[in-house]
């Protein structure tokens, strides 16, 4: 093979790899263990960090109202992980929300929530909007999902938010896939944690991390791969040949 044969096609194949790339980012912390950077909220009376994880919360006072600990930045498509623990002796419940908007003027926020506590575990609720849950696991999956706690209590959502189309786990158990029907409701927001009003006992959060997605898929904006230069054929006899001085660098196929 040419050298320049060869290098046309060995870009039109990283090319192409690059578009499933750039689909799967690597997931990033978005809470360090140690402090509130990149958060936001009262952390004077309510939040705290204990232990590595964002906590509120008290075992001795009932909790006077909804609280929420929130990212300075939104996020529009995105896989969001977050282990938490709750604990305590009365009206247990807290939550994840997301493609959420901090409510002005008010301590209440307005968007999706992967609701936590018994009776509510893997639900979707949209909190301060329509006050309804938008959907809900079976009670098989939530019993699957709740015995594989960890020793220490610790529990984990992971949360898909695609374009219109919401879905969560629980412990690696699959509970609710939702398509939002309403393209007014928007699909970006903040990230915020949830200790709710009423509640006696603790909340905790740690492990928060999120893998990011294009808002529309890398073809759509480079074009079709019809398009591309690259050879229709790009080894015709399934074998290529290197001349003297060629190097082949980091190939594979999957």
């Amino acid at each position: 093979m040419k050298r320049r044969t060869f290098w046309k096609t060995m870009m039109g194949v990283w090319l192409l790899m690059g578009l499933t790339a750039e689909t799967c980012t690597a997931a990033t912390s978005i809470f360090d263990g140690r402090s509130f950077a990149g958060w936001e909220g009262n952390t004077n009376s309510v939040w705290r960090i204990v232990n590595g994880a964002i906590t509120a919360g008290s075992f001795d006072r009932v909790e006077p109202r909804n609280e929420f600990l929130a990212t300075v930045r939104q996020y529009t498509n995105f896989q969001l992980r977050v282990r938490f623990k709750i604990q305590g002796t009365e009206a247990l419940n807290a939550g994840v929300q997301f493609r959420t908007q901090r409510i002005p003027n008010h301590h209440e926020v307005s968007g999706y929530q992967a609701d936590i506590g018994t009776g509510v575990d893997g639900h979707l609720y949209d909190e301060s909007r329509s006050n309804r849950m938008l959907a809900s696991p079976s009670k098989s999956a939530v019993e699957r999902a709740l015995r594989s706690t960890s020793a220490e209590g610790w529990h984990e959502y992971r949360i898909s938010a695609i374009n219109q189309r919401i879905l969560i786990w629980l412990n690696g158990v699959q509970m609710i896939e939702f398509n939002e029907p309403d393209p007014a409701i928007p699909r970006s927001g903040i990230i915020a944690l949830q200790i709710h009003g009423g509640m006696k006992g603790t909340i905790a959060y740690k492990d928060i991390e999120i893998e990011e997605f294009p808002s529309e898929p890398a073809a759509a904006r480079i074009g079709p791969v019809a398009e591309l230069s690259a050879p229709k054929s790009v080894f015709p006899s399934r074998r290529f040949t290197l001349e003297t001085g060629d190097v082949l660098i980091g190939f594979s196929f999957f």
